[in-house]
This record gives structure tokens, sequence and C-alpha cells, in this order.
């Protein structure tokens, strides 16, 4: 199938690529971990240790159901909108019912307007509609926002993500008392080589609460630029241990028996005590006059002779550059350093080069491994120096940051699947 595009006609950015490219690394690493996987215990869905992450966890984690749409079908959030067909829906009756149009809706999500949908299949909205509300059946008003607070940055800074050239329009925030409130799920876009088990795996969550929340059949069938739903994880409270059986808390030491001291038994034997006999002062005196005289040393100066000391980073920055984008959870995974092309891309610190890969648009990606399940990606390179399965030093160079109108090299750390701040590594 071809690549996909937005609504613009522009390829999708840089963090769906190196979502992708990840992707591909996970895979790749399949015939190379997989006597690992052996060593890890009983894989609860069957599926294996497969690019040597289990998926045992993926199985066990609880997750909560999707949150019920409006009439229309409407699931609203502030980065996104969501709708979900009803029995013997094509893509045209969906896009008719909420009002939108049906060649943009089908291209958004990959599909032809006369293909029929499964029920409960999701459709992401290039658009936004109008927000659900009582009057389309919804519980309250939308769109759903998390408990307690609204991120306005992480709102605007999504909404200018999403407009691109396009112009951004400001909607009134709808009254507080009929707010539906909620967690907004990760939105997943399938890229080619995916399926169903694999994406689980990626976010830790069951295969079948992905095919729940997705409305997927009962073989997981998942298509290339689909966009998925991520299952958020149910918020289930610790039980109490401080409570008795009867409700009530006790008191630190209630009902512990408190232990007699030795002293209330029996009083402690009287100290005998004698005191030290004086010298004698004619000896002392005479050894006065006989000791040698020592000229003092003087202690010397540390403060003086002690260089001052730095902690060295846990990684050291690829290139030497402008950062031109920042880490930011769910919006972009990892750094982007500015510098001219052909500059050196160097290792973070000492590891093992995982994978080396492309995206769609031919750009090429290094994946190496660390100890401590740390994996570091860089992107947006060429001139490669290095191999799948070599080894490389902290600040050994790699390939070289590309030519053409974005010279930079975007730079992720990874724990384990999870994106971390490489500013907490590199300062």
């Amino acid at each position: 199938m071809r690549d996909k595009s937005d609504s613009s006609g522009h390829f999708m950015g840089g963090a769906y690529r190196h979502r992708r490219a990840l992707s591909k690394v996970l895979m790749a690493g399949t015939a190379v971990l997989a006597l690992s996987a052996c060593e890890q215990g009983v894989d609860m869905d069957l599926r294996g240790g497969l690019g040597g992450f289990s998926t045992t966890d993926a199985a066990r984690t609880s997750t909560a159901s999707r949150p019920q749409p409006d009439n229309r079908g409407v699931i609203s959030y502030p980065n996104y909108q969501v709708a979900l067909s009803q029995r013997g829906d094509s893509v045209s009756d969906v896009a008719r019912r909420i009002g939108v149009n049906p060649q943009q809706l089908a291209d958004y999500n990959g599909l032809r307007v006369d293909d029929r949908l499964r029920k409960g299949e999701v459709l992401a909205l290039p658009t936004r509609v109008a927000e659900p509300s009582p009057a389309t059946g919804a519980a309250g008003v939308g769109p759903i926002l998390p408990n307690g607070q609204v991120d306005i940055g992480s709102m605007a800074g999504a909404a200018i993500d999403r407009a691109g050239d396009q112009r951004v329009e400001v909607a009134t925030l709808p009254p507080a008392d009929n707010q539906m409130t909620g967690q907004e799920p990760v939105r997943h876009q399938v890229v080619r080589g995916e399926t169903a088990y694999t994406i689980s795996r990626l976010y830790n969550v069951p295969v079948r609460s992905l095919a729940d929340w997705n409305g997927l059949d009962e073989n997981f069938t998942i298509r290339e630029g689909q966009f998925l739903l991520i299952p958020v994880a149910s918020a289930q409270p610790p039980a109490s241990s401080g409570a008795s059986a009867t409700g009530t808390t006790e008191l630190p030491g209630a009902g512990s028996p408190t232990p007699v001291p030795p002293s209330a038994v029996a009083p402690l034997p009287a100290e005998k005590t004698e005191p030290i006999k004086p010298a004698a002062p004619v000896a002392a005196a005479t050894a006065a006059a006989t000791a040698p005289v020592e000229t003092p040393t003087l202690a010397p100066d540390l403060g003086q002779q002690q260089t001052a000391t730095t902690k060295r980073a846990a990684m050291d920055y690829p290139v030497k550059g402008r950062i031109i984008r920042e880490f930011s959870r769910g919006r972009s995974d990892g750094i982007d350093i500015a510098a001219d092309p052909g500059t050196a891309v160097r290792a973070a610190t000492a590891g093992t080069v995982a994978a080396i890969t492309s995206d769609a648009d031919n750009v090429r990606v290094i994946v190496v491994r660390h100890e401590g399940q740390l994996l570091t990606i860089y992107s947006n390179v060429d001139n490669i120096s290095v191999k799948e399965g070599t080894s490389v030093s902290r600040g050994q160079k790699m390939a070289e940051i590309r030519s053409g109108a974005s010279s930079y090299v975007h730079f992720e750390v990874r724990k384990g699947l999870e994106a971390t701040d490489p500013m907490a590594y590199l300062n």
C-alpha cells in the first residue's frame, strides 16, 4: 500500500516516522533475542518473547472500558476526535452522520468511501466536529478532559502541530459543572509490518483490550494507516492494610505487650572506681627537660591542592549544536539538535548497535542498546560507518547529519520501550 499523508498532503511528522522505525527494530530483533525469551517465564498470551520483550506483562495489565460515544458515535478529547461505526455502516454513512466530507474521512483512515465497517470500528476525524453534549445523547459536555486540571499548553501545542499551515480555530470551553472527565488515550497509527500483538506489546496492554477498544475482528486484523486507541490503565486503589476486620484503625503498637526494662527488676550493681595516682613531680620535670624539641609540622592546605571536579553526565550529546525541538511526552519522543550537514553523529555512551533501518522516506535510523535496558535512537542521519551487532564506545562517530533542508539529528533515549527525556541523561 502507498504511504499515507495527512489532510494537508504532507507526509506524517518525525514522531510518526520514529515510532515506525522503532517498531521495525523490535520486529528485526526476533531472531537474535528469541532464545532469551525462553527464560522469561510463562507467556500469558502464548505469543512468545518476540523481539526479546515478553508479552506476560501486557496480558496481565488491567485496562479501563472505552468511554461511551454520543448518538452520532463521537468521542471527543482535547487533541483529537474519533467516531465509532454502527452495524452495517459504510465510511460515507459515518461521514454523513457526523457532518464531514466522506472522501476526506476515507483518505484520512486509509479507506474507500464505500468500505463497510464493523460495529464499533474507530475512525479518526480529520477535522473537529461539534462537541458531544446532552443534545447529542452524551452524558455530559465534551471534550473529555483530565480530572481536576486542563493542560492548556499541551492543548495549544497539539492544535498548532495538527493545523500546520491551516488556520487555528479557538473554541470556548464548556461549563465545568457538566464537564466529562477522563484520561486521553494514546492514538497510534498502524505502519506496515505491525500486528495487533506487536502494538499491544509496544504499549504493554492486553491484545483483547486493544481489540475491544477498536472494534477489531476475532483475528485481530488491522491495516496500514489505521488509527487505534490504546486502552488506558484502570485506576484500582490499593487495599488498605491499616484497618482491622471491623473497619476501625488501630494505633501503632496497639495490642503489643511492652517489655519490662531490666532496671525495674533489679538495680544495677554499685560502681567502684579508684582515683589515678598522680605522677611523681621530679620525674615529670626531668622528662620535660630532657625531651628533644621538635619543630611543629604544619598540615597541608588540602583546599589549595584539590582541583575542582565535575560530575560527568551519563551520556554525551550526539552532536554539538542548538536544540530546536525539546522532548514533550505524547508529542515528541526525543530532541532535535540542529547542526551543519556532514557533522559527525557520535554514540552518546558505550553500547552495541542493535539495528540500522530506514523509514518510509528512506531516512536512516540507528538504534544502540546500552546497559540498564537503555536504548538510544539517532535518526535523520547518513553515511553510516557502523554495522549491526558491533560495539561502539562513547563519543565514537557512527554517521553524519544528512544534507538537505532539515539538517539536524533526532535523538531519543528509551528505558525499555518507554521514551524518556534525554536531557535527564545529558545534563
